[in-house]
């Protein structure tokens, strides 16, 4: 098959971000089995074991043969010694930390992408931020916001080092968002909930507040304001929280996490 015949997809790496993309493209139809190809050393993929006529391969060179647009989602490690033949094809990444010139080294290519996903494709529920170089067409731009679309919400940006910034923050699904909650239910506990109390009601509330957020135009700050102005039991302890470092240790900790995606590689 000519790979220009078909825009074809080929995904590099089916891990738990490799697979989960792959899984939600195929429940949201973006792809098919006709039009997605997926490579890995294995020639597996358990995680897709109920799509059998999905095309694996283990020869990467024999993905890019296959495929018009690449997809890299290995880990960035693999890339000390990866050389892709990929010189005319439409180059995505959503490796931690692998620059746009980086990308360009190991595939040779000058359409490239820079993104950022998260296990959360699956679902449908990811974000994933990117970014592109000029040499990237109008049609190139269109086809990655259709892919990255189709498994959650999507922005191209005009900054590259800020994938380093979403990658901290909305990469590691459930990541810091369940650090708050592990802490909620630690106090919980500390209080005399019973544990599987604890945790039901704490995953109810974030569950809850997630759509919420999600779904109503108000934004969290307006949501935080509006609660401490309504001045009830709520209030109070959002009111300490406000007066304290919460916000600085938190920005410090992404800060943490963004520097190390700068340096992974």
């Amino acid at each position: 098959m000519n790979r220009t015949d078909t825009p074809t997809l080929g995904i590099l790496g089916t891990g738990m971000l490799g697979s989960a993309i792959a899984r939600g493209l195929l429940d949201a139809g973006a792809c098919d089995d006709s039009t997605l190809v997926l490579c890995n050393r294995s020639g597996t993929c358990p995680a897709l074991a109920d799509r059998p006529g999905l095309a694996i391969t283990t020869d990467p060179a024999d993905l890019c043969a296959r495929c018009n647009a690449l997809l890299l989602c290995l880990p960035p490690a693999a890339t000390a010694t990866l050389v892709l033949p990929a010189a005319d094809h439409l180059v995505l990444s959503v490796m931690a930390g692998v620059t746009l010139q980086r990308l360009g080294g190991i595939t040779g290519s000058a359409r490239l992408v820079r993104a950022m996903s998260s296990p959360a494709a699956a679902l449908g529920l990811a974000y994933g931020p990117w970014i592109a170089t000029p040499d990237c067409t109008a049609a190139d731009r269109d086809r990655t916001r259709g892919l990255f679309a189709a498994i959650g919400e999507t922005d191209e940006i005009g900054q590259e080092s800020l994938i380093d910034q979403f990658t901290a923050m909305t990469g590691p699904v459930p990541g810091f968002v369940a650090f708050f909650a592990d802490a909620m239910i630690r106090h919980a506990e500390s209080a005399g909930a019973p544990p599987e109390v604890a945790l039901r009601a704490v995953r109810q509330l974030f569950l809850a507040g997630g759509r919420m957020m999600a779904e109503d135009e108000t934004t969290p700050a307006e949501h935080l304001r509006g609660m401490i102005d309504y001045a009830g039991t709520t209030a109070a302890g959002l009111t300490l929280l406000a007066g304290g470092n919460t916000r600085e240790e938190i920005s410090r900790a992404l800060d943490a996490a963004a520097d190390r995606c700068r340096t992974i590689v």
